[in-house]
């Protein structure tokens, strides 16, 4: 199955659009393994499979592992997603951006080391920079478009004087990953949620891409509004949420807070749907 076939199957299957990201913070784990890093793979293993009927994706973010040393981790977290949830795909993000050999490198790390299905790009060095994933078939690429921090004002709302109708540049992105960048029908795009009249535009330049969603939760990011503005039966949505779940308690219970965290916010934005 390519990622875009498991993606809808796991939205039809879990009655889903919530994706639960995966960072790892030590510092905020419960009890008993409160500030160690050792214990990275132990406490996301806990949320997936508390919460692996619930979502349409998952999506570890690979600082959160790199930073503590703990790619190992990462690598037996995924060989665990694969095999005690074999029908959610899984995002790695990684916001990789370079060309040449080096992002056939990154390809590799992404799809042959972690054997992830797809993974977040920046595509900000152009085409040859994204299309050494594209040779992996199948897989999935979800370019940063409209993204959820105050700092995407600086470049993605900008004028492209030279470019026909002068488009905003998250604007041209979008149309990019619709149009001739999507040679296979691989490509998604990253909107952040706490823009939904972005997303609203977005979504009428994309129609059909998938549109990965981070910002509900933590980040304050409307969930109903981000279901309106987004989904289309056509376009599938993958609406993320990280801490709001991962650590919804600090208790010996918290992978059944955030079994609990996960239903509330899948209830949520199915809710959007009437």
């Amino acid at each position: 199955m390519t990622f875009l076939d498991m993606l809808r199957a796991a939205s039809t299957q879990n009655q889903s659009m919530l994706c639960v990201g995966l960072d790892p913070e030590p510092t905020r784990f419960p009890a008993g393994m409160q500030g160690d890093a050792r214990k990275i793979y132990d406490f996301c293993a806990a949320i997936v499979d508390a919460t692996a009927d619930l979502v349409c994706a998952f999506k570890p973010q690979i600082a959160y592992f790199a930073a503590h040393g703990a790619e190992d981790q990462l690598e037996r977290l995924m060989q665990h997603m694969r095999s005690h949830a074999p029908q959610v795909p899984i995002i790695l993000d990684a916001k990789r951006g370079d060309i040449g050999s080096t992002a056939e490198q990154y390809a590799k790390e992404a799809f042959e080391r972690y054997g992830a299905d797809a993974v977040t790009l920046s595509p900000f060095m152009g085409f040859d920079s994204v299309l050494p994933y594209l040779q992996y078939p199948g897989k999935g690429a979800f370019l940063l478009c409209r993204t959820s921090n105050p700092g995407g004002d600086d470049f993605q709302n900008q004028r492209l004087a030279n470019v026909d109708g002068q488009p905003l540049l998250y604007e041209h992105i979008a149309r990019l990953a619709q149009g001739p960048w999507n040679r296979n029908g691989q490509l998604g795009l990253v909107v952040g949620a706490t823009y939904p009249a972005e997303i609203e535009r977005v979504r009428a330049l994309a129609p059909h891409v998938p549109l990965l969603i981070p910002g509900v939760g933590a980040q304050g990011g409307d969930a109903l509004a981000t279901v309106r503005a987004g989904w289309r039966a056509d376009g599938p949505i993958v609406v993320n949420s990280s801490r709001a779940i991962l650590y919804a308690s600090n208790g010996t219970e918290f992978a059944t807070a955030a079994r609990a965290e996960a239903l509330k916010t899948r209830a949520l934005l199915q809710s959007a749907l009437g």
